[in-house]
């Protein structure tokens, strides 16, 4: 990465103004799953490591609809910060003016504090320069660790840059050194696998990574898409019509690259007590039944196609994994990928719905590397560029 990062600069006595992805899942006030907390802890240990004069902390929450909600604050995540960092946390309930500034200046020597959510303000997301220019008021450098949010261009992570000297973080540098070594120099053969429910999201995606990858595996419910554009019934099944033009085109391009289920799991409902069964593609489908998984034969395919590759990017679930019948599929894929990072090869699960996967397996530890961003790192794959990146400063 040719951006300066935390090395780079001098930030004694600073204060460190950091663009953080605290977006969290919270319920009844507790945060169910810390991955992105536990991955930002690294850059700020090191900013604190370097004597600042504080360091505050922004991040967005949700989608509150343009004001303040309290469903979507992000005071919850302060203990679990503290916590994680091993220092007091202070919290305020202003994102910027006079109470945000009073905030800031109160802080001991070394203090870290976090704003509430940018998200309050509809100014946020539209890259208000007014906005931008306040949250700038309250630090001396910019620091955006926030890859979950560098595809967009808003206030906190584009917008700020205008008002002060802006570095990537630690985390950031991370997420883009793997990213940009799989797509750019990948060690071969090199896999993509591609899940989740639409073609619609991962058109691009696709297209570029055909021209890039040896083979390219695609599951969950866009496959759908895939095999009724060949003619084959998919049932009541999710499917995406309008794009059946468009899947055939990338059929046609990917050729012998392109590798589909050949069997589902089919579920009479979508829940945990769903009755299940297993058809080959193209099979007739039941009405009211709908395909949720891939099935055994497909896991074993994709399997003997992964088996040889030295890279592996993936990004969208096999099936409804959030449904216990449905989460085998899923949960081979990411199994296979364990085995795969054990004798040696580069594993990369891209965020998202993947890497909620990865972490309810068990099995996070054993990838080389999972992305914070889901759909960052599918910009990335589909080699665009990132605006809260582009706006860092050079090395």
């Amino acid at each position: 990465m040719n951006k300066k990062t935390i090395r780079d600069v001098d930030l004694s006595g600073k204060r460190v103004l950091v663009r953080v992805d605290f977006n969290v899942p919270i319920e009844d006030g507790q945060i169910t799953d810390d991955t992105r907390i536990r991955a930002e802890i690294p850059n700020l240990k090191a900013i604190l490591a370097q004597n600042p004069r504080s360091v505050i902390l922004m991040s967005h929450l949700g989608r509150p609809k343009g004001g303040p909600d309290p469903k979507y604050s992000l005071a919850p995540v302060v203990p679990e910060l503290s916590k994680q960092l091993g220092v007091p946390v202070a919290f305020s309930p202003a994102t910027v003016g006079a109470e945000a500034e009073a905030a800031v200046n109160s802080l001991p020597q070394g203090g870290v504090l976090l704003l509430e959510n940018t998200r309050f303000f509809p100014g946020e997301e539209k890259n208000d320069p007014d906005l931008a220019k306040q949250l700038a008021a309250l630090g001396d450098i910019f620091v955006n660790d926030a890859f979950g949010s560098a595809h967009r261009a808003h206030s906190s992570t584009a917008g700020v840059t205008g008002y002060l000297p802006a570095v990537a973080g630690l985390l950031m540098e991370k997420e883009i050194n793997y990213l940009a070594s799989a797509i750019e120099k990948p060690v071969r053969p090199f896999a993509a696998i591609l899940g989740g429910a639409k073609v619609s999201d991962k058109i691009a995606v696709i297209d570029a990574l055909l021209d890039k990858v040896d083979v390219l595996i695609i599951g969950g419910g866009m496959a759908n898409t895939f095999l009724k554009a060949q003619g084959i019934d998919v049932g009541a099944s999710l499917a995406e019509d309008d794009k059946l033009d468009i899947a055939r085109d990338l059929l046609k391009k990917g050729g012998d690259k392109l590798v589909l289920p050949v069997d589902v799991v089919l579920g009479d409902k979508f829940a945990d007590d769903s009755a299940t069964q297993v058809v080959d593609v193209g099979a007739p489908i039941p009405d009211d039944w709908k395909i949720y998984d891939i099935g055994p034969e497909s896991i074993m395919r994709f399997t003997e196609k992964l088996k040889p590759c030295k890279t592996v990017v993936w990004n969208g679930p096999m099936g409804v994994f959030e449904k216990t019948p449905f989460a085998e599929g899923t949960n081979a894929i990411a199994r296979v990928l364990t085995e795969l990072s054990d004798a040696g090869a580069t594993t990369i699960v891209g965020g998202g719905d993947s890497a909620a996967a990865v972490e309810q397996s068990g099995l996070a530890d054993k990838i080389t590397h999972i992305s914070t961003g889901g759909g960052a790192s599918l910009e990335m794959l589909e080699g665009k560029a990132l605006p809260g990146v582009d706006v860092l400063q050079n090395k």
